[in-house]
């Protein structure tokens, strides 16, 4: 019986010193926060109304103004007087390592939450739902998905949009060549110069680059919608207090009150550096995610 106790007494220990290691590790970013008044943040360069710069080394967005809010809050719960954000930019390609190696604390960009990405890196609770949809020149006589046979359909590498496509129902027996773009701005410039016949992506980002072009009228998104995103805000997997503190900060500012009026300056506003008008609805599904606060997987979103 007393080796038995022995035993037990000393799983207990193993137990509590394998818990205190794992809350330790926990707080690594909150600790970092905390010890350098310092935090970065990985933004995007032309993800138009998200997460976008305004020229000279400055970055703004729905998303970036959100994080900002966040960190905010983060900073008043640790007591820190200063908090300098560095901005990182990142790549569709490059946004989940950075995020895992600890060069990026908090993801400010529009990565689709998903199964396979959620193996990597941790969501936040969704405050933007995004449709997939195809941009195309107005004048290029496409309407759906069927007429995409035999063109070339443009997509920015590292993003899941063509194979979305390709997925779709009605895609079966339409056959495209795929283009790729090292960002946004060069996708959508594919699509500009005659490079491609179609851009495959967020209505958000489709909409942003059509409206910062120089001849909005002459590009229109149309035909079917290929899926039903969430797009979030990302942290390291393996700090869940940091996540929880973040998400304690999204509950507030969704409690507040805040993000009808953060959705009217970014998507239905003019914003800088040109002024420009996104001109998107706030859409149903956004509105839900907000009234109801989740980190669920787009393949929640698409269940039939």
């Amino acid at each position: 019986m007393k080796s038995i106790s022995l035993i037990k007494a000393s799983m207990l220990a193993a137990g509590l010193l394998i818990g205190a290691i794992n809350a330790q590790a926990a707080s690594q970013t909150l600790d970092k926060i905390k010890s350098t008044g310092a935090v970065t943040m990985g933004v995007r360069e032309s993800s138009i109304p998200m997460s976008y710069t305004t020229g000279d080394s400055r970055f703004d967005g729905y998303h970036v103004e959100i994080c900002r809010m966040i960190l905010a809050d983060i900073k008043d719960k640790l007591g820190v007087n200063t908090l300098r954000i560095n901005y990182q930019p990142v790549t569709s390609q490059n946004r989940v390592p950075l995020v895992q190696n600890g060069t990026v604390d908090i993801e400010c960009g529009t990565t689709t939450n998903n199964v396979n990405r959620a193996k990597d890196v941790g969501f936040a609770n969704t405050l933007y739902v995004e449709e997939v949809r195809i941009a195309v020149k107005a004048n290029s006589g496409i309407k759906s998905i069927a007429d995409l046979n035999g063109k070339k359909v443009a997509t920015t590498t590292g993003t899941t949009s063509v194979q979305l496509l390709r997925k779709h129902e009605k895609a079966n027996g339409v056959n495209f060549d795929e283009v790729f773009g090292k960002d946004h701005a060069d996708s959508f410039l594919l699509l500009e110069s005659g490079r491609a016949d179609a851009f495959v992506m967020d209505g958000s980002i489709l909409a942003g680059n059509i409206a910062n072009s120089k001849n909005p009228k002459h590009y229109k998104i149309v035909g079917e919608v290929l899926s039903t995103e969430p797009i979030a805000i990302i942290v390291r997997k393996d700090d869940p207090e940091f996540k929880a503190a973040v998400n304690a900060a999204i509950a507030k500012i969704v409690a507040n009150g805040k993000m009808p009026g953060l959705w009217n300056k970014w998507f239905l506003s003019p914003i800088p550096p040109k002024n420009i008008v996104v001109g998107l609805e706030l859409s149903p599904a956004t509105k839900n995610a907000w009234a109801n606060l989740n980190d669920k997987p787009a393949e929640d979103y698409n269940k039939k």
